[in-house]
């Protein structure tokens, strides 16, 4: 593997490449550190030295994606949540409204139009979660507990909330455009570069909070038993990305004038995790929703303390249970609007292809409608399984560090990415006749 990465540094066209990505990441992260104008930079260091420990925040999952730039309150805060989000929304209106069908259909013209319709919703979606990320901020909601939380922004003027509205929103454009140049001239899918970057740039952080917050020689056991979990994490999460059901199929062949076509055979590879982490992120989300409604509405009720106590403690049987339960739900409903058995049994059927022992048509796509539905069960359960490792860890640490770094959002993502990368790498260095990392 080091031979194959001093090669891709020996080829001048691929050096290039990687020199351009690791300049840009350098630009990022510098962004993730300069504070929005307004902001008072030593209260705020002072709230997020006391919530690293031991305040649990609810806006953990936001904070990773932006790489610890949400709680620091940077121009970078948003990160490249909202792009996320407006890439998910896009998604699933594709399968509701037909114009958004037709466009996906119509190859690389209406992909570029889709991709402008993202831009837009990312912008949009930038100003209402700035706009409700310095009302947090202001409220002193966004560190509850901490004594100095409503100093954070101390001229709450109308003008100064504007300039730091318009401060993250430009910054989530600037991280966009960021991520097409990396796309564009470097190496990977340039959005799931930095958000690889974001979410290991809190892994020393999080590893060293365990070990000052051990108690086992000075904190060294908890520690390497951490690291050893990660490997462990990261082994299995490697062999279950890459488990694939490989359905057979045969096209016949078919004559055209003196020349014969078809008569090939292939296979359509089904993934055993073909939602990725999406339903992770869909049930962290949703999960958020009701915590939000009790800390922002300040009631007494019965119901806002049940919320309070059972679904705001990520180590409650409630909470788990619940966040397991909702990412069965979501792989399977991701699932079955990602990947469309009809439309692929149609397209078989167009160009001669079949299964072997399954007719073409309908039966195909009931067999495939079985074979999807059989696999995404071990998917889901392994999901919902990687997802409750940081929270098990937490209740087997007594809840010392709430940033347990191996597991759930931040391994599947980190794994998911690496694979792809090196993957794109190595297929560069084949081109040019060379071994890539893997014999």
């Amino acid at each position: 593997m080091l031979t194959g990465f001093a090669r891709a540094f020996k080829t001048p066209d691929l050096r290039k490449k990687l020199l351009f990505t690791l300049g840009i990441i350098v630009l990022y992260r510098l962004g993730a550190h300069i504070p929005v104008p307004g902001v008072s930079y030593e209260n705020v260091q002072t709230c997020v030295d006391q919530a690293s420990k031991g305040n649990n925040s609810l806006f953990g999952l936001v904070n990773m994606f932006s790489g610890g730039a949400l709680l620091q309150i940077t121009i970078f805060a948003l990160g490249i949540m909202p792009y996320i989000t407006a890439s998910i929304i896009l998604q699933l209106l594709t399968v509701v409204i037909p114009r958004l069908e037709a466009l996906k259909k119509e190859g690389q013209s209406g992909q570029a139009k889709i991709t402008q319709y993202t831009r837009y919703l990312t912008v949009a979606l930038a100003i209402l979660q700035g706009t409700g990320l310095v009302a947090t901020a202001r409220s002193g909601a966004l560190f509850s507990g901490c004594p100095v939380a409503d100093q954070i922004v101390p001229n709450q003027s109308m003008f100064t909330t504007i300039v730091m509205v318009v401060t993250m929103t430009a910054g989530t454009a600037a991280v966009m455009w960021l991520g097409e140049l990396i796309t564009d001239r470097g190496i990977g899918n340039g959005m799931s570069i930095l958000m690889f970057i974001s979410i290991a740039a809190s892994f020393p952080s999080a590893l060293w909070a365990i070990k000052t917050s051990g108690k086992l020689a000075d904190g060294w056991i908890e520690f390497f038993t951490v690291i050893l979990v990660g490997f462990v994490m990261v082994a299995l999460v490697v062999f279950v990305e890459q488990a694939q059901r490989r359905i057979p199929v045969q096209y016949a062949k078919r004559m055209i004038g003196r020349r014969s076509y078809g008569g090939t055979s292939t296979y359509i590879p089904l993934k055993v995790n073909q939602a990725g982490v999406i339903p992770v992120i869909f049930a962290s989300s949703l999960l958020y929703i009701p915590a939000l409604i009790v800390q922002f509405s300040n009631s007494k009720a019965g119901w806002a303390i049940w919320i309070q106590d059972n679904l705001t403690k990520g180590t409650h049987p409630y909470y788990m249970t619940a966040y397991f339960l909702l990412i069965v739900f979501f792989a399977f409903f991701y699932v079955a609007i990602s990947f469309n058995p009809e439309e692929v049994a149609d397209n078989m059927k167009k160009y001669g292809g079949f299964i072997p022992g399954i007719r073409a048509g309908r039966p195909t796509a009931e067999y495939l409608s079985y074979v999807l539905n059989r696999i995404t069960w071990p998917g889901s359960l392994y999901l919902g399984l990687i997802a409750l490792v940081p929270t098990m860890a937490l209740a087997g640490f007594g809840g010392a560090n709430q940033n347990f770094p191996f597991g759930g959002t931040s391994i599947l993502i980190i794994v998911g990415v690496g694979l792809e990368t090196v993957k794109q790498i190595e297929s560069q260095l084949q081109q040019r006749n060379y071994e890539g990392f893997l014999r």
